[in-house]
């Protein structure tokens, strides 16, 4: 599987990352075959979180044997230092691991997220400590608001963001080439959310049980999925994260495996498809 550097770190990353989520509320067994699969198929990016229910006590056994090899993400929720630093210590010790590569704030989703990590007794304070201490490598946030990420990256030279680069978003509802341009500007590395997602779940829809880890409707056509994926590692991303369900997991590491960049005239007819869609997010809001 191809790899990209991970911003100006010399780290280079899968360009498809395992989300956490797939071994959330499988057996340890499963969890094994999972991460056994991905690391077989190339994959090298692990990404995780404490609201990912029993994920990373299913994860850091399974990761056990690949550790060395592996650049594992983790987050926090909390935005103050003391609760950011109780989080970190339980996943080091869930993922049974002395460090993590990559510590972020999970869900930045406004002005005042930003203003109380980085304000007194703010959950920066703790990652900046944490760093310094060997328990994280790299620092990062995930948003899924263009305002929120916009903030953030002005405050601090964080190493990267994970952001949702999706086709329809991104073509249609204005909602990620200023963030793209102001991570680029900066130096952070770009990793993508939500590459396969179509949009919000029609009320309604019987296919929604079918995935029940997923909070919008997955592309699962083959087809249409391939479409999405190759669009968003067509732009200037590291890599992008699967979603949930271990079933779209592999047909992305088949995406993957033979990605090629759309041409022009592919990345036009996705604009139009696009256009059909009701995007998950859209700016300004």
């Amino acid at each position: 599987m191809e790899k990209r550097q991970y911003g100006q770190t010399g780290v280079e990353l899968s360009v498809l990352g395992f989300g956490g989520i797939i071994v959330r509320d499988v057996t340890a067994a499963e969890a094994d075959e999972y991460v056994g699969e991905a690391i077989g198929r190339g994959v090298n990016y692990f990404d995780v979180a404490p609201s990912y229910g029993n994920a990373q006590e299913r994860l850091g056994p399974a990761l056990r044997p690949y550790r060395d090899d592996v650049f594992l993400a983790c987050k926090t929720g909390r935005r103050d230092a003391t609760g950011a630093r109780e989080q970190l210590e339980e996943s080091l010790r869930l993922l049974q691991t002395g460090h993590v590569d990559l510590y972020q704030l999970h869900g930045m989703t406004s002005d005042e997220d930003v203003d109380q990590v980085f304000g007194p007794g703010g959950a920066m304070e703790a990652f900046v400590e944490a760093r310094a201490s060997g328990k994280v490598r790299y620092l990062g946030f995930s948003a899924h608001s263009v305002e929120a990420a916009l903030a953030a990256l002005s405050r601090y030279p964080f190493d990267s963001i994970l952001f949702p680069f999706n086709y329809v978003t991104y073509e249609i509802a204005d909602f990620g080439p200023q963030v793209m341009r102001e991570a680029q500007k900066r130096g952070a590395a770009r990793l993508a959310l939500k590459a396969m997602a179509r949009g919000p779940w029609k009320d309604g829809d019987p296919a929604r049980s079918e995935y029940p880890k997923a909070w919008y409707e997955p592309l699962a056509d083959p087809t249409e999925a391939a479409r999405a994926l190759r669009y968003t590692l067509s732009l200037p991303v590291t890599a992008a994260i699967s979603p949930g369900d271990i079933r779209l997991f592999r047909m992305a590491l088949d995406i993957a495996d033979s990605f090629e960049p759309l041409s022009t005239g592919e990345t036009a007819e996705v604009h139009r498809i696009a256009a059909q869609e009701r995007p998950l997010f859209a700016y300004p809001r």
